[in-house]
């Protein structure tokens, strides 16, 4: 008699049913009785033999919920209810689940990048500001981008190009003026800008600073409270608005003490170690007795490269000639002798010019003007009282 053949069309019952279990996809309601059992939806590699990362929707099998679901959970999560959020959490945490942040910026209309526009990076003073603009912009889940224009009209040209393409969402601006391109400008982009040390060429945009005129007032006053009557000021660029306050200042003070325009000497500069060799010389340069013996020097570059170089020429400091310097680069600590100098709060004006900055990305009202920080004296060994002759 013939053995009787079980149809093709009838599926061989799985070890799991042959003992009368039931799988996990045997729910009553055709849904995984276990979330976390469910496979992920997904292959196991991307195509190219590496592992594929997980997507939103293998996030949604594992904890049995939409891609709906998790997204709320993800970006409002006050919008759906706790249990929910909870498996959605878990699953994150187990498949290692990143959220794309470039989808997510694109349907916004925003990218997350923030513009910082440095005049010149090699300057160390910059680096504090950076570091703390940096610090408040990575709080906020902002990336940042560093333009350092280094005085060549390509690299400026090329910031507006970035920022009319849409790949920034605002922008700092530590040089002082808003970057153009011909008859292009960065404002026309239509992002949010805030000014760094120095206030912007545009009125409108805000900025963080210092009283540059008040801290070159208390350079003077230190040199003269010290017995100094001839002084030397080392400049920055001409035209700079940092130069422009200080040299105010520095005027001021000198004319608030007495001292006539035969006391003072001006060394044209610009804020490098090299402008400040080339003020040493000219006082090197300069009779003895007709020498200063007080320096006011408007970066710290500039006064460590003026003691180097009289240093070499055997000109004591301070025993013959008291230099001040600005901005309090940390270098200066580590020199003999130590600098006095003019402390600036680099690392606070760039956390705050940040804020400031993610506040008007966000929609937030800012003011437009200056948000002034204090700036103070730190007193070392490269001061001291003048010569006697």
């Amino acid at each position: 008699m013939p053995t009787s053949r079980r149809s093709a069309k009838t599926p061989p019952r799985t070890p799991a049913a042959a003992a009368g279990r039931r799988t996990p996809t045997d729910a009553p309601n055709g849904t995984p009785a276990d979330p976390a059992a469910r496979p992920r939806s997904r292959s196991a590699t991307d195509g190219s033999g590496r592992p594929a990362l997980p997507k939103i929707a293998d996030v949604a099998a594992r904890a049995g919920v939409s891609t709906a679901t998790v997204s709320r959970a993800l970006a409002a999560p006050d919008s759906v209810s706790p249990d929910k959020r909870e498996r959605v959490l878990a699953a994150v945490r187990e498949l290692g689940y990143t959220p794309n942040a470039a989808a997510r910026n694109l349907r916004a209309g925003r990218t997350s990048m923030v513009l910082v526009v440095v005049p010149k990076l090699a300057n160390p003073f910059f680096n504090g500001v950076v570091r703390g603009a940096d610090e408040a912009l990575t709080a906020e889940g902002f990336g940042m981008i560093i333009g350092d224009l280094d005085n060549t009209a390509d690299k400026e040209h090329r910031l507006v190009d970035i920022a009319l393409a849409g790949h920034i969402d605002g922008a700092l601006i530590l040089s002082g003026r808003v970057p153009r391109h011909g008859a292009r400008t960065m404002k026309q982009a239509g992002i949010p800008m805030v000014g760094v040390c120095v206030a912007s060429d545009d009125p409108q945009i805000p900025a963080v600073l210092i009283d540059d005129a008040a801290a070159a007032r208390t350079q003077v006053e230190h040199l003269v409270g010290l017995g100094h009557r001839r002084l030397l000021y080392v400049s920055g660029p001409r035209g700079n608005g940092n130069e422009i306050a200080r040299w105010r200042g520095f005027t001021e003070a000198a004319a608030a003490a007495g001292l006539g325009a035969e006391a003072i000497q001006r060394a044209e500069g610009d804020y490098t170690f090299a402008a400040g060799t080339r003020a040493a010389d000219l006082f090197l340069a300069l009779p003895a007795e007709r020498r200063p013996t007080g320096v006011v020097a408007v970066s710290d570059e500039m006064a460590l490269a003026f003691i180097r170089r009289v240093a070499e020429a055997g000109v004591r400091v301070p025993g013959d000639v008291s230099v001040v310097g600005f901005d309090g680069i940390e270098v200066g600590d580590y020199c003999a002798p130590r600098l006095t100098t003019i402390r600036q709060p680099s690392r606070d004006m760039g956390r705050e010019a940040a804020r400031l900055l993610v506040a008007a990305i966000r929609g937030e009202p800012s003011p437009p003007g200056a948000r002034v920080l204090g700036a103070e004296l730190k007193v070392a060994e490269s001061t001291g009282a003048p010569p006697r002759r």
